[in-house]
């Protein structure tokens, strides 16, 4: 994997919504997905799209920053620097999203040094197949909007 993280860059496609990039074909992925979700505030909605890695939204971001290439990690995608994390980082950024005492564990978890906790992070990736079975992901007709191709 390689190691992008915070990496700014001024050419990346501009939408005013952070992007969670997730592996489209990993059940445990889409469950993520489903669980922030299920967990976010109303008022948080707005500031947040999804999109697979493999989908032309994820092509491109991917495209933009091209330290992503042969990453299969889950991707927080920030328009407003522009910049991407990933890994641990990214995760901690999609449940900081949700706000209340998931901010507070979030920020919590930032005060481990980002090696332990993307050692972490890529050890239950390397079973994500094994955890979940694979899935569709089905939005709702309201979430529908919130995706990106």
């Amino acid at each position: 994997m390689a190691n992008a993280t915070d990496t700014p860059r001024s050419d990346t496609p501009s939408d005013t919504r952070s992007v969670l990039l997730y592996d489209g074909d990993c059940g445990f992925c889409a469950g993520s997905v489903q669980f922030v979700l299920r967990h976010e505030p109303p008022s948080a909605r707005p500031r947040l799209a999804f999109a697979p890695l493999q989908g032309r939204f994820g092509c491109g971001i991917q495209a933009q920053f091209p330290e992503l290439a042969g990453v299969d990690s889950v991707v927080w995608y920030d328009p407003s620097v522009p910049a991407v994390r990933v890994r641990s980082s990214a995760a901690l950024a999609a449940v900081a999203h949700l706000g209340g005492l998931w901010a507070v564990a979030a920020t919590l978890s930032r005060l481990v040094p980002r090696a332990l906790r993307d050692a972490v992070y890529d050890r239950i990736a390397r079973r994500r197949f094994t955890i979940a079975a694979p899935a569709c992901l089905l939005p709702t007709p309201e979430e529908r909007s919130r995706f990106l191709s």
